[in-house]
């Protein structure tokens, strides 16, 4: 009977393993993570962690109309880790995370920087909580890109560039120290 009872209960410990292990496919909008650093080893001046959503045949004017308020990305919204104090258009940002938003329009788009953090997508958004909004021009290009994507390059001297782009639309907004 001892034995009927310790195999019965390695039985349920492998069964319930074994189901533990199963892992989950991956995500239709995986996340990504951007970081500059002015030079590599030293110390990162910014971080952007989003998730990147794929156009798969669909019109980005739809998914991301003009005029409407958009999370830059998929799922929680995105979120801007600066590590030093920054610039950005007539704004100085001190060292924290904040969480960014964009509107697009007509040849230009605006990018929101606000104080809330850890929000899923745009739905609890407060325009009260902004502390920088800048407009950049959006340009047309002639290469597609099918997932939403930003990367960080070296700016003006002390300063660095966030590349946005998606489908061929391309902005640029630039930070400075």
């Amino acid at each position: 009977m001892k034995n009927l009872i310790t195999f019965a209960v390695l039985f349920f410990v492998t069964v319930s393993t074994l189901q533990a292990q199963k892992f989950k496919g991956l995500d239709k909008s995986p996340m990504d993570m951007i970081e500059y650093a002015p030079n590599k080893g030293e110390q990162p001046w910014a971080r952007i962690l989003y998730s990147r959503p794929q156009l798969k045949g669909r019109d980005i004017a739809t998914l991301v109309p003009d005029g409407k308020l958009w999370r830059m990305g998929a799922n929680e919204a995105t979120e801007l880790t600066l590590y030093t104090s920054m610039n950005v258009g007539n704004t100085t940002l001190d060292a924290g995370t904040y969480t960014m938003y964009a509107i697009p329009a007509e040849g230009e788009i605006t990018l929101i920087i606000n104080k809330a953090t850890h929000v899923w997508g745009s739905y609890s958004y407060s325009q009260d909580l902004d502390v920088a909004r800048i407009t950049a021009p959006l340009s047309e290009v002639d290469d597609s890109l099918e997932a939403f994507s930003m990367i960080f390059e070296k700016g003006s001297a002390n300063g660095m560039n966030l590349h946005l782009g998606w489908g061929y639309s391309r902005a640029t907004v630039s930070f400075s120290k």
